[in-house]
């Protein structure tokens, strides 16, 4: 049993800290170091990116892109994956979004759902979702299915 008095680390695995600036015997004595004058030899400097007076290369880089503040996220999920749950009974004919998160396909809408035609889906079934990719479409309409694209995300 371990008692709390026989605790103690692996040998090597603390180090003493380093005490800089105590005498010539110690090795980093006089100036601990940080060499003979200049800014770094100073206290209180922190110069990440300073270029010495030359203009920073994150500044000389030219900007590029745009980010859209209020671009629309669509959750994605594959036909490969909807035939999976269809075959495990856990989606049935008809397939709009709330069944999708509701059968634990999905974990949220977020701006509504968009189908890919990754995998293959042998069931005819009618989806209704936000988004779908062309080839998606095909798919399920090859199969005799329908995927209906509404315009606007549904409602909670």
């Amino acid at each position: 049993m371990v008692k709390l008095n026989e605790l103690h680390d692996n040998p090597g695995a603390t180090k003493p800290r380093k005490r800089v600036g105590r005498g010539p015997g110690s090795g980093t004595g006089k100036t601990a170091g940080r060499g003979i004058k200049g800014q770094k030899s100073r206290s209180g400097v922190a110069i990440n990116g300073y270029e010495g007076g030359q203009m920073p290369i994150y500044q000389r880089l030219p900007k590029r892109g745009f980010s859209k503040p209020n671009r629309k996220q669509f959750a994605v999920v594959n036909l490969g994956l909807i035939q999976k749950f269809i075959d495990a009974g856990k989606l049935g004919e008809e397939i709009t979004e709330t069944e999708l998160v509701d059968s634990g396909l999905i974990r949220r809408k977020r701006d509504g759902i968009r189908v890919l035609s990754k995998g293959e889906i042998t069931s005819k079934v009618q989806i209704t979702v936000t988004g779908a990719s062309k080839s998606a479409i095909e798919a399920v309409e090859k199969v005799g299915g329908s995927l209906t694209v509404t315009s606007a995300p549904a409602a909670e």
